[in-house]
């Protein structure tokens, strides 16, 4: 965006990963949705189609902001004008430098996740966003502990009621055969990955994952069984602990529960044993540490006076810029400081990355040229579309009634193995609606509730199959 803003003048763009990623079969669904794949591409690409974009690979070693200079790995130097901040955002790992402990982030830690899961029985999985999610219903042919701290599965998308309706996806037989995967990996000469377990590798920060990473992965373990997964529900890991130091505790760890309560000592040895807050112990090949992500702000802070916000991000004002003059920041590394739309709330995810990136570029434009410019409409309305479980899932808007208290309803329609509906309701407006299956609501929900109209005159009707919602509101 830059780049075809400024033509003539040189952009810089400085990266850590040998290749860039790249956005592909980009599709506008609806006003506000968008559907993408994420691609990984050399470098040079980038640079054939934009004549005056260099891509320069290297860390960050130091900002100077008051010198308006950018410091590198190898010493070299680099003087602004302007400085956009993208570094993402690094795993929250629940124990650093634990060799049994993946974080999956990027796609070299899903690589060497895919590598150790081909020889695995048993792993736990820690934590319920969506990579856990779409990780748990992929593994086949290795028993799966699954650790939330919540009471239902997917909290960060859904509510209970939709947990309800994709748990049975878990238990089901095998699954339609995976995808090619769409993504192609370029290695730069003389960066071959030692085959070795990568953990130098994980603690350098690869690109992160694009939203369909799991595809063609061949998540698969030794056993013959599809799928086995248990979940284990409000409670958090306790501790981590090696074989060795497993045996001196002499606990008792537990066999794969069969029944709810038919749980027996489990009499393996495990390589690593999880002791989870509930009082349970499990032992396990590896574990799985998928609890979010913490802004990637550490190279930049040195030095430099920075507004940080409590979630660990450079705060920005609705024109991306941070608290330092010419810096500018989009993405995971970045927090919303200015007071959003009623409708939109941050969340760490590709399409806000995409859309943040876009907006930073016009706001740098006109910071540039002296012009005002708009807030961009894409923060108007909190929009979604992802796959769980292969259903297509769209959320939108407060979809699980963040900050709304108690005075909302809900209003629900659910088909097993279908689709499944909730709407959330206040004062006869839409404020939001979750969508899963092929329910084709989502553009009348996104009008409805970007426009606000009243619709307290059509009560449950609202969600009657019989009535097509859509033609009325066309």
């Amino acid at each position: 965006k830059l780049a075809a803003e400024f033509p003539s003048e040189d952009i810089f763009l400085m990266t850590a990963s040998p290749v860039i990623k790249a956005v592909t079969n980009f599709k506008q669904v609806s006003k506000t949705l968008e559907e993408f794949d994420v691609e990984e591409q050399p470098s040079s690409l980038l640079e054939k189609r934009y004549p005056n974009i260099r891509v320069i690979q290297s860390g960050v070693k130091q900002l100077k902001s008051d010198e308006h200079k950018i410091y590198i790995e190898d010493g070299k130097e680099y003087i602004y004008e302007k400085l956009c901040l993208c570094a993402g955002a690094k795993p929250k790992l629940i124990v650093e430098g634990n060799p049994y402990v993946l974080g999956i982030r990027d796609t070299d830690s899903a690589q060497a996740f895919q590598k150790n899961l081909a020889q695995a029985e048993r792993i736990v999985v820690v934590g319920n966003g969506g990579i856990a999610l779409e990780l748990v219903y992929e593994i086949q042919g290795c028993e799966v502990i699954w650790a939330i701290k919540d009471r239902a599965i997917g909290n960060t998308f859904f509510d209970a009621g939709a947990a309800e309706f994709l748990i049975p996806k878990l238990t089901a037989g095998s699954q339609e055969t995976p995808i090619e995967c769409k993504r192609t990996k370029y290695m730069v000469e003389g960066m071959e990955v030692d085959e070795e377990r990568s953990t130098a590798a994980s603690a350098k920060l690869g690109s992160a994952l694009g939203p369909d990473w799991h595809e063609g992965l061949h998540l698969k373990g030794t056993k013959e069984f599809s799928h086995k997964v248990h979940i284990e529900i409000l409670c958090e890991v306790k501790k981590i602990h090696l074989q060795q130091e497993f045996i001196q505790l002499q606990q008792t760890s537990l066999t794969f529960p069969k029944g709810e309560k038919n749980v027996e000592p489990d009499e393996v040895l495990w390589p690593v044993y999880v002791e989870l807050t509930n009082g349970k112990i499990y032992g396990c090949n590896f574990i799985v540490s998928a609890t979010g992500v913490v802004p990637n702000v550490e190279p930049f802070l040195d030095g430099n006076n920075f507004a940080v916000a409590e979630d660990g991000g450079l705060k920005v004002d609705k024109h991306m810029h941070t608290s330092l003059p010419d810096v500018y920041a989009a993405g995971d590394i970045c927090t919303a400081a200015w007071e959003p739309s009623p409708l939109w709330h941050q969340m760490r995810l590709w399409t806000q990355a995409r859309q943040m990136g876009w907006y930073a570029a016009k706001c740098m434009a006109a910071d540039a040229l002296g012009e005002s410019i708009d807030m961009d409409f894409s923060f108007e309305l909190f929009a979604h579309v992802t796959k769980f479980f292969n259903y297509k899932v769209v959320v939108l808007g407060k979809y699980n009634a963040q900050g709304l208290g108690s005075n909302h309803e809900l209003m629900l329609r659910c088909t097993k193995g279908h689709e499944y509906v909730k709407v959330v309701m206040q004062n006869g407006r839409m404020m939001g609606a979750v969508l899963i299956g092929e329910t084709d609501l989502e553009e009348t929900f996104e009008n409805l509730i970007l426009n606000q109209m009243d619709l307290s005159a059509y009560g449950e009707d609202l969600l009657n199959p019989d009535i097509d919602i859509e033609d009325y509101f066309d």
